[in-house]
């Protein structure tokens, strides 16, 4: 009897956990040949690069692919890249991470499932703050999301 209940609550749970990830990944601009982003002095990464793509690290499906080191530095490379970013005019930006969303399937986790990250930017004389979603499980080319700037 208690390994029917057992297995039943398992079978359960798989069925929610798979119904929430699609089989199929909706993400647009992952690219596991994107070069490894070189990194300055400051420990943030070097970007040179702007987007022509409104919908860039603006849209789920257009997340900015910061990839994944390991469970200890999972947010490394996020910071990392936000840290990298100015305002419009060169503003300093703050930021801050809202919530987790948007599961996907992914092969570089052991879950086969991860989540994006939906951080805040904020400077001042803004109106409204800004939302970029980031993606820490997979590659892709790191630009700069139009409306943004590099830090000098």
């Amino acid at each position: 009897m208690k390994n029917t209940a057992r297995l039943t609550i398992f079978i359960v749970l798989i069925s929610l956990f798979s119904s929430c990830v699609s089989t199929r990944s909706t993400l647009k601009n992952v690219d596991n040949n994107a070069p490894l982003p070189k990194l300055s002095n400051n420990n943030t990464f070097v970007l040179t690069e702007f987007a022509k793509d409104r919908k860039y690290g603006y849209d789920a499906d257009y997340p900015v692919n910061v990839f994944y080191i390991n469970a200890k530095d999972e947010n490394l490379n996020a910071e990392r890249y936000l840290n990298a970013l100015a305002g419009p005019n060169g503003e300093t930006i703050t930021f801050t991470k809202i919530e987790s969303c948007c599961p996907f399937p992914t092969k570089n986790i052991d879950m086969g499932a991860g989540f994006l990250d939906v951080y805040e930017l904020r400077w001042e004389g803004q109106d409204k703050p800004v939302r970029l979603y980031v993606n820490i499980y997979e590659r892709g080319y790191l630009l700069v999301p139009m409306g943004l700037s590099i830090k000098k």
